[in-house]
């Protein structure tokens, strides 16, 4: 039998544990091993549970139909989904407005969102564009003279970046000839091998493609510049009025009850004020962007709105 003062022991050590809101968080990944919604989603698991905020974090890869597959599983599986996060990020808005997939963000309970990337755009190191205006300059003249070059489908966000800040350069974007590869490290040699004049791609790739000295950054998309890349000129400080946040941000299950996305929200809002947490961001370039409730659902409103109008002038999908 226990003693009086084993007893007071385990009755003071149970008390002083801390009483967590959510033990355990499945994240459900709609790609591969590797990818940017893999990286994000294990280093958010594994902030939580070193930061003892969460005492277990479990993923599941489930790749298909450029993500629709996890999605149709979170939502024909919502009743037993109560601990899962899906992370996503702004292509479930491109997608879903290209009817590439039947769901959307909609069809989801939004959380928040917890990183920003966002669009670089890069020449070669010895390109005669030594800044954007330049580069705009010539394609006033004849549009044939800027190829661009990506690392996604016609209508994915690296053509869709690149007409929006071209469009807010005051140039006709129809007029932009997009040249898609099948991957971003293709479209890199296409741009070293001077078949486009310029990359559209993210900004934390960017900025290691420039570190291996073959490439300069001759905007990105932020509203200002950032403290980790003080020397990137925004494309807004250059005469456009544009910015574009690719965020990354996780959903729950349709109907999960209110309190649950609430604990969800404090959980992740906490997270960032650990040291864990900011050696991961540090170490992956991102940038903390944290927006949650309505506010990310009137986010997510305003980015399709947007989107659907850009996406309606080029083309790619019929007038909504």
């Amino acid at each position: 039998m226990l003693s009086k003062i084993s007893i007071v022991f385990f009755v003071i050590l149970y008390l002083s544990s801390p009483v967590r809101a959510i033990e355990r968080v499945h994240f459900l990944i709609p790609g591969g091993a590797g990818g940017g919604w893999d990286s994000t989603a294990r280093g958010t698991g594994e902030a939580l549970t070193r930061a003892g905020l969460v005492s277990k974090a479990s993923y599941e890869n489930k790749s298909g139909g450029d993500g629709s597959k996890a999605i149709a599983h979170l939502i024909e599986t919502a009743d037993r989904q109560s601990d899962t996060l899906l992370i996503t990020s702004t292509p479930i808005i491109l997608r879903s407005l290209k009817k590439i997939f039947p769901q959307s963000y909609k069809d989801l309970t939004p959380v928040a969102t917890i990183i920003a990337d966002y669009g670089a755009f890069v020449v070669k190191e010895n390109s005669a564009y030594q800044n954007w205006q330049q580069m705009i300059d010539d394609y006033k003249k004849d549009p044939r003279n800027v190829k661009i070059a990506g690392g996604s489908v016609r209508g994915g966000m690296d053509h869709v970046v690149a007409a929006l800040a071209f469009k807010k350069s005051g140039v006709d974007a129809k007029q932009l000839r997009y040249i898609p590869y099948n991957a971003g490290a293709k479209a890199m040699v296409g741009l070293l091998s001077e078949e486009t004049q310029m990359l559209s791609t993210g900004l934390s790739e960017a900025l290691a493609l420039a570190e291996q000295g073959e490439v300069r950054i001759l905007a990105m998309t932020a509203a200002e510049r950032l403290d980790y890349a003080p020397a990137i000129p925004t494309v807004a400080e250059q005469g456009a009025d544009m910015t574009f946040t690719n965020w990354r941000g996780f959903f729950a299950a349709p109907n999960i009850p209110r309190k649950k996305v609430k604990e969800f929200q404090s959980l992740l809002g906490k997270m960032y004020n650990t040291p864990q947490w900011e050696a991961i961001r540090q170490k992956r370039g991102w940038s903390n962007l944290y927006i949650s409730d309505d506010k990310f659902t009137n986010f997510l409103k305003q980015q399709e709105q947007e989107m659907a109008i850009l996406m309606s002038e080029l083309g790619i999908i019929s007038q909504q």
